[in-house]
């Protein structure tokens, strides 16, 4: 673990100020060879349109870690396997604040504002250079709305006297956790700390390839954080729109000038995540390059869980009509559209791998099928990322929860029963069909 000094905390400040004076609505392309760029609604890559099958790895840093906690030997497999599969865009935890909130993440990146683990930081640098090695491309993001990681319940933690609220205690119902998370956008102190592990982040040297991160190819986008929502009530939501609103600009601003080689994302659910407000929605995405949309048909009682064959139809109509409404928004703002995480359980939501997962199959090849043909009609959509791959990891414990510090860590967070969304590397029908829609997107690349 290492600390910056206090002249560095005030560094980080006049930075976050500095965010303040940029010219927040100029468009962020990227330049040079080997850099993702945007071009209204389209990403470019070389000169060619960019589109990709991705995953979500959120414990990427953690298992390139050096540490007791990481094993680079099985992260090493983890990329070939995925490599293999077609998957050419990772999105990963690039950020995680040590916490009282239970289920959050032990160890994290920052322990305090201005103190890191260094630890964490060099099984990132080790991520992106392995990433690098295999032309991938990674997505990531910064903070977490949620308490998995900590995020900007911990910020205010920090900065507010010791003050936060656990999610899902009953003491404090929903939305009670998604408003007093929101509560970040117009704390500055909770900010300004934030705003110094993103220059610090930014401004990083990878320690195995000593190539600064602005400067890293392997680096796709910088995404804020993983589903800000501007509140879950929806006088919340409404309320705290300008703070929001002038959150993400701020942030955006500070990461172009950081790292103008760099795509800036959001991480937004998409209308799940604004209460349906799609003014909210896209005033967003006004300094965002691209709109992202995530697709959680149980969490949302799109399907029933003791029933997924019965409601399996009118879920997927319902996914599909989403997944229509974001292609509209990103035609309209002119932007691409990735749809970065969609899960779904195994047959009777069993979390073992070798479990069926007849329904999860079809949720991947109704989304698989969506991204073809909204590719084949030369829309926004750019691709896709899984939630999540499990891989080699496998639960612990006969009830499939993760305790706090325990390192074999699969696709889904502490706070979710481990596997109920991960597909391991013995998914051999999901893997199969990732492998098919990777090669698919491939042949329209070249037709």
């Amino acid at each position: 673990m290492s600390s910056v000094s206090r002249r560095g905390f005030i560094g980080a400040s006049a930075i976050g100020a500095l965010a303040l004076g940029l010219n927040l609505g100029r468009p962020a392309h990227a330049q040079g060879a080997g850099f993702v760029s945007r071009d209204g609604a389209h990403f470019k890559l070389d000169g060619q349109t960019y589109r990709y099958v991705g995953a979500n790895i959120w414990y990427g840093a953690y298992i390139g870690s050096a540490a007791s906690f990481g094993d680079r030997t099985r992260l090493v497999k983890e990329l070939d396997d995925l490599k293999a599969l077609g998957v050419g865009n990772l999105r990963v935890l690039g950020s995680s604040e040590l916490s009282p909130l239970i289920n959050s993440l032990d160890p994290a990146f920052s322990y305090e504002p201005g103190k890191y683990n260094d630890d964490l930081l060099t099984g990132l640098d080790f991520l992106l250079a392995e990433m690098g090695k295999r032309d991938m491309k990674a997505v990531l993001y910064l903070t977490n709305f949620w308490e998995w990681s900590g995020g900007m319940v911990t910020y205010q933690y920090w900065t507010n006297g010791g003050h936060y609220i656990n999610m899902n205690d009953p003491a404090h119902p929903w939305p009670e956790f998604a408003d007093f998370s929101a509560q970040f956008y117009a704390d500055g102190a909770a900010k300004q700390a934030y705003w110094q592990y993103v220059g610090m982040l930014t401004n990083r040297v990878n320690s195995i390839t000593g190539k600064p991160y602005k400067d890293d190819t392997a680096i796709m986008a910088w995404q804020l954080c993983n589903e800000p929502r501007p509140g879950g009530s929806d006088a919340a939501v409404l309320a705290n729109a300008d703070a929001y609103y002038g959150w993400i600009a701020d942030t955006a601003a500070l990461i172009r000038q950081q790292a103008p080689n760099h795509l800036v994302s959001l991480g937004h659910e998409g209308l799940m995540g604004a209460n349906m407000h799609e003014d909210i929605l896209i005033k967003a995405h006004e300094h965002i390059d691209y709109l992202t949309a995530h697709i959680w048909p149980q969490n949302w009682s799109w399907v029933d869980k003791d029933d997924l064959a019965g409601s399996f139809d009118a879920g997927a109509a319902k996914v599909q009509a989403y997944i229509d409404a974001h292609i509209r928004i990103a035609r309209q703002i002119n932007k691409p559209l990735v749809f970065e995480e969609f899960g779904f359980p195994r047959d009777n939501i069993a979390y073992d791998p070798g479990t069926p997962t007849t329904f999860k199959d079809r949720f991947y090849s109704l989304i698989y099928k969506a991204v073809e043909d909204a590719i084949v009609s030369d829309t926004p959509v750019a691709g896709s990322n899984f939630w999540a791959w499990g891989g080699a990891g496998r639960a612990l414990h006969a009830d499939h929860h993760m305790l706090r510090g325990e390192t074999a860590y699969v696709g889904d967070p502490p706070h979710e029963p481990q596997g109920w969304y991960s597909v391991f590397n013995t998914d051999t029908s999901t893997q199969a069909l990732i492998r098919a829609h990777a090669a698919r997107l491939k042949a329209l690349a070249s037709a």
